[in-house]
Order: structure tokens, then sequence, then C-alpha cells
């Protein structure tokens, strides 16, 4: 199978402990299911993207500091959304709205959506991630890429989402040579449109290719940006179960 094409990879991954990153849910009063259930306590969450309205929004929003509060308290890390579209998106807009997820939730980094991959936008994103660093100590920063990108990212960001996608496509998916020069916790996955059925088959896949940190969902992406990550999965408590005790493969 195309996912198990390095067997020095995969033998030094099984051990691997999978946690939950969520690339953002719906609003919290549009789904404050979802946002309760990631207080839970046990569950193996690593850090929830907080997304108001494409960005932080055009002034506070009560819920959603309430949320990001019960999960600050709760010990989980909250980072701003920012959109960099691909990187058309000016520097001085996301660092304004990078001041504004300070200001307002006092997130403790940033997920960049929609990152470039090629060579030539390294620069721009790594002053990009310079400043937001400088702005947050200790910041956790989230390179949102879908794709493998060129290598040097890899120095950037304290992780990289390199896939985003269908399940029919991760199925057959293959990891970049590269990537076995770095460890599992610089890695996301991210999977819509996957049955109940093939969790198992997903867990191992994530585990094979090298990446600690997943969001599985049987929603399917509607054509609206970030669609398919807005609910939570109808099998959320099966995966809380089989990955909540760290049990490998």
């Amino acid at each position: 199978m195309p996912h198990l094409t390095r067997t020095t990879r995969g033998t030094a991954s099984t051990g691997i402990r999978i946690g939950f990153g969520i690339p953002g849910f719906a609003h919290p009063l549009v789904a404050p299911v979802e946002w309760s259930e990631l207080t839970r306590p046990g569950t193996p969450l690593k850090w929830v993207v907080l997304n108001v309205a494409n960005g932080p929004g055009e002034r506070p929003d009560p819920h959603c500091l309430e949320a990001a509060g019960r999960l600050r308290n709760a010990g989980v890390r909250v980072l701003g959304h920012l959109d960099v579209t691909y990187g058309a998106r000016a520097f001085g807009e996301l660092i304004s709205d990078a001041h504004r997820y300070l200001d307002w939730y006092q997130v403790d980094g940033f997920s960049l959506d929609r990152c470039p991959t090629e060579r030539a936008a390294l620069p721009e994103v790594r002053r990009t991630v310079a400043t937001l660093r400088a702005l947050v100590g200790d910041a956790h920063i989230v390179l949102g890429h879908g794709t493998h990108p060129y290598p040097g990212y890899a120095e950037t960001a304290d992780q990289m989402v390199t896939f985003a996608g269908p399940w029919s496509d991760y199925r057959w998916s293959q990891v970049a040579e590269w990537t076995a020069e770095y460890p599992p916790e610089r890695f996301c996955h991210f999977v819509h449109g996957m049955p109940r059925g093939h969790l198992e088959e997903a867990l191992r896949i994530a585990r094979w290719q090298g990446a600690s940190t997943i969001y599985f969902t049987d929603s399917v992406d509607g054509g609206g940006q970030g669609d398919a990550w807005q609910s939570m999965p109808g099998y959320w408590d099966e995966i809380v179960s089989r990955i909540g005790t760290g049990v490998s493969e």
C-alpha cells in the first residue's frame, strides 16, 4: 500500500502517542456541544484553533472569550486563526489580526491557515512567524500547508499540517522522504469524509507516516472554507477512547 512505502520510518513510528489538534469548530453558539466536549477530562487534546470570523472578528466576542477561557483553565493551548491566503495576505494585516487575538482572547499561539508551500515564499513566512513569536512568549505556531511544503518550512514552526483533505486521498497518500529527519510531534494530519469503519486504518496511516497530531471527521467539505472541521465526528467518543490512553499499534 502506498502509505507503507518506507519500512524504516514505519517501524520506528509504531509507538507514536497521538493527540488531537482541532482546526476550528463553528462559533460556540452554533456548536456548544463540541466546545464543551473539549474540556472533558482525559481527552488527548494538544491545541484548539479559535476562528471567530475567519480571524478575530471586528470586536471581542464574549462567547468565544468564555470558550477560550475554559480551554486554558483545562490546560489546553488556544491558537488564533490567521488566514495567510497562500502568501497573498499583507504582513500588516496578519500582525493586526494577531494583536486582536492577543488583546481579546489571550491566545497561546497561532495557526497560519492556507500557508504557502513553495521555497520562494519561505522568507516572508519566516518574517511573519518571527514577529508572532516576539508578540507571544513561548508561542505555539502551526503552519497549515495541507500538503508537504518545501523542507525549509520545518525549521520555522512548531508544527506543520502536511495533510488536510478527504479520506479518499488520505488512504492512498505518501509521506515525503524528508519528514523522516524530524520527530512525529512536528506533523499534523486532518482528514474529512472518513467513515467510522476505517478509523483503525486511518490511525495506522498517521503512525506509519509519522504524524502525532490528528483530526478525523465524517463531515465532508461543503465547498466553504473550513466547513468540514466545524462539527464533531459521530465517532468522537470512540476515537477518544482509542487514543486517550496513548496505546500504540
